[in-house]
């Protein structure tokens, strides 16, 4: 039964993604719509992640009181109806205020689907975070390669979003469906539900995990959003040829999160994520230096790879150190999405200022400062999931041993 609920909450991370992924590729056909500059675009991509940063803390306690399976399900029908309404706004104001809209709901039901995964992985008894990932970042790609497809065709994205809400939804009711998750999986039981704090506040290792996630998410959240805009304004490259270097990069990170299961298991998770940063630093150099579309696809590829395993081993480190998956995650969120919230404003404005090159150069910076975060994050993996590194190692197979 676990497996079939994983493949249930599987599909629910590739619908978020999906959504995402459409909303990504068309960004050139709503900065031209609308005659945005970098500056301004950045504005309206800001108030995506201030609406999930500002809504993700009160996960925990909309999960204690419908479940993961409806928080999942109402929120993302939302963010898809949000995603429609993007490319009908008029003028800045009110795409940034429909952007905000979908940050919330995107990131609160990011929070149910994540917790949902870590219950399942916990039954099961073996990682399935990184693979989950790898479903959300599947749902990215073929969304992108759909706008790509869109684009070419000249189709008008409010034909496009609209046409692809009505499918997400008819997946993500199907797949919330499969989820089974009682009160008491979750430690919230009907009279505990008043413990459950409203706000989570990250502290202790929770804060540094949280760091970590944060560096990741800022080199992923640069480059989905503003990987289309680079090819398009900076290396000149038509729409099309703007949503296939986005879909490039979903490809990357898809794989190696799809992946990421296996290798975190036989490398562990220090060894995977350093390898990881140095590959996303160095495809942020790339990106900075590349003068023509090949090498800045094949940059943002690196980084794709890079960002992979970050926010999996992350979530799954903190899911894991308490009691309630949702809190955990929750408190990592809180400040790994806040990278989410710096990097489209950060960017925008930088580029407003300098350059779109520039402006990538902390893409980069940040992919290195992941890997000196390894360390941490094989620290905290939980055993006999992300693979042990060191003493645990041992008192892991002696346990083994034992039993």
């Amino acid at each position: 039964m676990w497996d079939r609920e994983r493949r249930s909450v599987a599909a629910v991370f590739a619908t978020h993604g999906a959504a995402s992924g459409t909303f990504a590729s068309r960004l050139p056909w709503i900065s031209d719509h609308l005659h945005l500059s970098a500056g301004k675009l950045g504005i309206a991509l800001l108030m995506t992640s201030i609406g999930a940063i500002t809504t993700m803390p009160f996960a925990g306690r909309a999960v204690a009181r419908f479940g993961t399976g409806v928080t999942a399900w109402v929120l993302i029908c939302a963010m898809l109806a949000a995603v429609v309404s993007t490319s009908w706004m008029p003028n800045l104001i009110a795409l940034a205020a429909c952007t905000a809209v979908s940050g919330a709901v995107a990131g609160t039901s990011d929070m149910a689907m994540n917790a949902q995964g870590i219950l399942v992985e916990k039954r099961l008894g073996r990682s399935i975070m990184s693979g989950l990932h790898g479903s959300w970042s599947t749902g990215v790609l073929l969304a992108a390669m759909a706008g790509s497809l869109a684009a070419h065709q000249h189709i008008d994205a409010r034909v496009h979003f609209a046409f692809a809400a009505v499918v997400l939804a008819v997946v993500v009711t199907w797949a919330t469906r499969g989820f089974h998750t009682t009160s008491a999986d979750v430690g919230l039981a009907a009279e505990a539900e008043e413990d459950v704090p409203l706000f989570v506040i990250p502290r202790g290792v929770i804060l540094l995990i949280g760091l970590v996630g944060f560096c990741g998410i800022y080199a992923e959240v640069a480059a989905q959003d503003w990987s289309s805009v680079y090819m398009h304004r900076t290396l000149h490259g038509d729409e099309a040829e703007a949503a296939f270097t986005t879909g490039m990069f979903a490809f990357t990170m898809a794989a190696g999160r799809l992946s990421g299961d296996v290798v975190v298991g036989r490398l562990g998770a220090t060894t995977t994520v350093r390898a990881c940063g140095i590959l996303g630093a160095l495809g942020g150099v790339l990106v900075v230096a590349a003068q023509g579309p090949v090498p800045a696809i094949i940059g943002f590829m690196l980084i794709g790879v890079g960002v992979s395993v970050v926010v999996p081993l992350a979530f799954a480190a903190a899911g894991h150190a308490g009691t309630n998956p949702t809190m955990g995650v929750a408190g990592v969120a809180t400040i790994a999405y806040g990278a989410g919230m710096a990097a489209p404003g950060m960017i925008g404005g930088i580029a407003d200022l300098t350059s779109l090159r520039v402006a990538f150069c902390a893409v980069a910076v940040l992919a290195g400062m992941v890997a000196l975060g390894g360390g941490l994050l094989g620290r905290n993996a939980p055993e006999g999931v992300h693979g042990v590194e060191g003493p645990r190692a041992a008192e892991a197979e002696a346990l083994a041993t034992e039993g």
